[in-house]
This record gives structure tokens, C-alpha cells and sequence, in this order.
């Protein structure tokens, strides 16, 4: 699983990189970007995985959040991917903004044509900690994952799917019940076919809801003025009756004034980072 390095600039003390890799799930090249705290140059660190939202790419994490100061503080790697396959050459996947490119909604597709190429969720789950864990000074005990939009989504499902393997979990204006909504149903039957039943296994509401495993403390943040919020995209109230159903403990900020761009990322991703550090301190 080579690595080939793409960029490196000196951030906060330690360094953002951005490297190219042939992807075996993907079965494309795909690029991932690299925050390593200074405290990475002698010894193993905790690694915070981040996935960005629709039309996205690994670059506007890292170019709009203002991630690493906290990371180099709390010695974390922060690892962001891409959000779908590139360059499949697939008919249709660059129709549309909210599905194909940009928009693989981070599930294992099972139809034609998208199911060669479109496993974004063994990609991030499976193949990219491997990567990681190889490659860097990743302490492959302690992770946890974060995301936006369509990421929140995605870390919300990978948390829940995966009892114990993320320490931490939280999101901004995270999807929370998308086989309700018109992003999810578009993506779902798309990607997984017509049939609803399926639809459940990538959908954190319903996984809430059966969830048993270790304690899971999720942080959720989310702008009272986000137009998605208000064309019932996101549907958090779902959500946290799920997990209040199952004493899954939730801190849920809706936040006065603030939208669903990185403006309000950039305005608590710290907050984020602390959350993330206190159980991958621990």
C-alpha cells in the first residue's frame, strides 16, 4: 500500500500533508490528507478521522477548519479522506451534486454500476486505518471520527456499526436519519437498491436504536440557521429520541445564527478536538 506524497506544509508546528494511493476497495487512486502533530516525531499518537460533506475533497477540511492548532496541541493525527471514488469513469457519477462524485454517503453500494468502486465504508472503516497504522505513528488502539453534513453521517453510522472501535464520535449537522430524508433516499436507492429494509444498516437513527456496546458519548453541533436544518435534511430530533431511548448520552448545541458552512466548523471544531482528546488521552 504505497503512499506518495502530494504536498507538505508546516502547520502549527507540525506538518499538513496530502498523499496518493492506489485504493483496493475503491479500486482507484485516491488522495488522503495528513495533519501530524509535532508530538508524531517521537512517539505513537491517536489518529481523529474526519469526513467532509457532499461535493467535497480532502482539501476543504484542511483548508477551512482550522483543525490543526488544537490537534498539534492534544498530539492527535488528523486524517481526512476524500468522499467518494474519482475518475471510475462511471455513466452518470457526475450528474448530479448530491449523488456519484463527491457524494458516496460513505455505505458499500450492492448495485450496478456504483458497487465496483463505491465501498466508502470499508474504505474509511477497513482499508485507510491499515494505511494509516502502517505508514505513520498511529497508535492503532485509539481512534475516533468526526465529520460534516454527510460526514456526520458517515461517522455516526461508523461509530455505531463498530462498538468499541472508535473511543469518541461527533458531528456538525450531521444527516441523522437519512432513509427519511430526500439526500438519503436518493442516495440509498441508488446505491443500495429499492429496497428499504437495507436502507437501515446506514442510517444512525435506526442504529441508535439497536445499539449495545460500550458507552458512546456523542457530540453533535448544529446552526439553528442552517437552511438544511429547515428543509428537514437533517432531522437531529430523530436521532437523539433514539439515543435517549437507549441512554446513548448526547450533548446537542444548536447554535444561534450559524449555517451549515465551515464558518461554523471553523467556530468549534476546537471544542471537537478537546471531546476527541479526552478519551483518546485517557
Amino acid at each position: 500500500m504505497a503512499l506518495v506524497q502530494v504536498s507538505s506544509n508546516k502547520c502549527s508546528g507540525g506538518y499538513q500533508k496530502v498523499f496518493e494511493h492506489d485504493s483496493t476497495e475503491l479500486k482507484c487512486k485516491m488522495k488522503v490528507a495528513v495533519y501530524l502533530p509535532p508530538k508524531a516525531e517521537n512517539e505513537k499518537c491517536p489518529v481523529f478521522y474526519w469526513l467532509s460533506g457532499l461535493t467535497c475533497t480532502e482539501q476543504n477540511f484542511i483548508t477551512k477548519a482550522g483543525s490543526q492548532q488544537a490537534a498539534s496541541e492534544h498530539g492527535i493525527i488528523i486524517v481526512a479522506p476524500d468522499t467518494s471514488p474519482r475518475g471510475c469513469n462511471i455513466e452518470g457519477e457526475d450528474e448530479s451534486w448530491d449523488f456519484g462524485t463527491g457524494a458516496g454517503f460513505y455505505v458499500n453500494a450492492t448495485q450496478e454500476p456504483w458497487k465496483t468502486n463505491y465501498c466508502m465504508y470499508t474504505y474509511v472503516t477497513e482499508e485507510l486505518p491499515r494505511l494509516i497504522n502502517t505508514n505513520f505513528p498511529a497508535d492503532p488502539e485509539k481512534m475516533s471520527i468526526s465529520g460534516h453534513s454527510m460526514g456526520g453521517h458517515g461517522a455516526l453510522i461508523c461509530a455505531l456499526k463498530n462498538p468499541g472501535k472508535y473511543k469518541a464520535v461527533s458531528a456538525f449537522a450531521p444527516i441523522c436519519n437519512p432513509i427519511q430524508c430526500a439526500w438519503g433516499q436518493k442516495a440509498f436507492s441508488g446505491y443500495l437498491g429499492e429496497d428499504k429494509k437495507t436502507w437501515e444498516a446506514y442510517d444512525a437513527t435506526v442504529l441508535a436504536a439497536s445499539y449495545s456496546g460500550p458507552q458512546l458519548d456523542i457530540l453533535i453541533d448544529q446552526g439553528r440557521d442552517d437552511q438544511f436544518l429547515s428543509a428537514s435534511q437533517l432531522l437531529p430530533d430523530n436521532l437523539i429520541a433514539a439515543c435517549s431511548e437507549k441512554k446513548i448520552p448526547v450533548v446537542f448545541r444548536l447554535q444561534p445564527g450559524y449555517d451549515h458552512s465551515y464558518f461554523f466548523i471553523y467556530s468549534f471544531i476546537t471544542d471537537h478536538i478537546k471531546h476527541h482528546a479526552k478519551f483518546l488521552n485517557a
